[in-house]
Parts: C-alpha cells; structure tokens; sequence
C-alpha cells in the first residue's frame, strides 16, 4: 500500500522546498495552498469572496489573494468563513487527485494541518522544521517583513514536531534535507 502523508510546517520552515524533494525522492505530491490559488480562479467562489467584502478584492474580475488575506485575518468570523468556504472544496481536489495519483508515497502539503485537525486523514505526517533566525530570513526574502503576524493562528514549530510522525529539520543544505527525507520514505514504504 501506498503511503498517504501529510507534510506541514511553519512559514519559513521549507515546506515547498521538503515538497519537491519529495517529488525527486519519487512521491507523487500536491500542495494544498496551490489548489486554493486554483480555487481562486473558480467563479463561484470568486463570486461568494466579492459578495463578502467586496468588488475590491476581485479587481478586474481575478481574485486579489493578499486582500482577501488582510480581510480574512482581519477577524475571527472572517477567517471562519473563508475556511468553511475552501476546505471542503480542498479536501474535494486532494480527493480527486489522490484516487489517480501514483508514487513511491503520496503527499499533500498542508500548511495548518494540525490546526485544521486534518492529521487523522494520513498514513503518517511530516514536520518540516528550521532555525528561527532560518525561517525569519528565508520569510523576508519571500517579502513577509515578520513572522508574527502570520504564524499568530498557527502551532509552534516545537508542538507541530511534536504532533507528527516525523520532524525534519531543514536549516541546512538542500542534500541535507533531501537525505533525511529519504531515509523517512524509507522508513514508510518498507
């Protein structure tokens, strides 16, 4: 059998970097965050998003992602709402793409897998994990001037390592992390 594996970490942590490794490791992967950027693009959620707050979020008919993040994390309810509106469709699209997939394992990319409560859903799960000082530059680089904004509604790197099956530190050298992530293939698909 197929392993069925969630993978998660903190922003900054290497996520997406853990997931095409995985990829050349021979795993069939798929990122959660990819497929909302795909939902995105469907009307009838771009519709319930405009109907929300606004037809300044949709400039030109195409959804404006960072503004519906200012705005969902503007508030509780906000959040709530957007997440009851795309998780289920989520879970939909990595259902599809799990009964046709094909790999040494199969692995979704979740950023708040825990949070979410999803981790039940896998065979095991993966925490990618990365130095403070790592993650904070490797987030700024990618143009998010702090962590603590975005990671206030997400668990610890140290209680997401905990939690899962596996935690991989990823501080260092792509090799590095590439090994250690073998060696957990290996360990699942023994």
């Amino acid at each position: 059998m197929v392993p069925f594996i969630g993978l998660t970490g903190g922003i900054g942590a290497g996520k997406s970097t853990a997931l095409s490794a995985l990829e050349r490791l021979g795993a069939a992967t798929i990122s959660t965050d990819a497929i909302v950027h795909g939902l995105y693009d469907e009307p009838d959620v771009r519709d319930a998003v405009v109907a929300r707050w606004g037809a300044e979020v949709a400039p030109d008919g195409r959804v404006d992602r960072s503004e519906v993040a200012r705005r969902a994390f503007a508030t509780p309810d906000d959040r709530a709402w957007l997440e009851r509106l795309l998780w289920p469709r989520v879970g939909e699209k990595v259902a599809e793409w799990r009964a046709t997939a094909t790999g040494r394992a199969l692995v979704v990319e979740t950023p708040l897998l825990f949070e979410a409560g999803l981790e039940g859903g896998y065979d095991a799960t993966i925490a990618i994990v990365a130095d403070e000082t790592v993650r904070a530059e490797r987030a700024r680089a990618r143009g998010h001037a702090s962590l603590d904004e975005r990671t206030a509604r997400q668990l610890s790197q140290d209680e997401k390592a905990r939690r899962a099956t596996y935690a991989v530190e990823n501080s260092g050298t792509l090799e590095a992390l590439e090994e250690e992530l073998s060696g957990v293939l290996a360990k699942l698909t023994s």
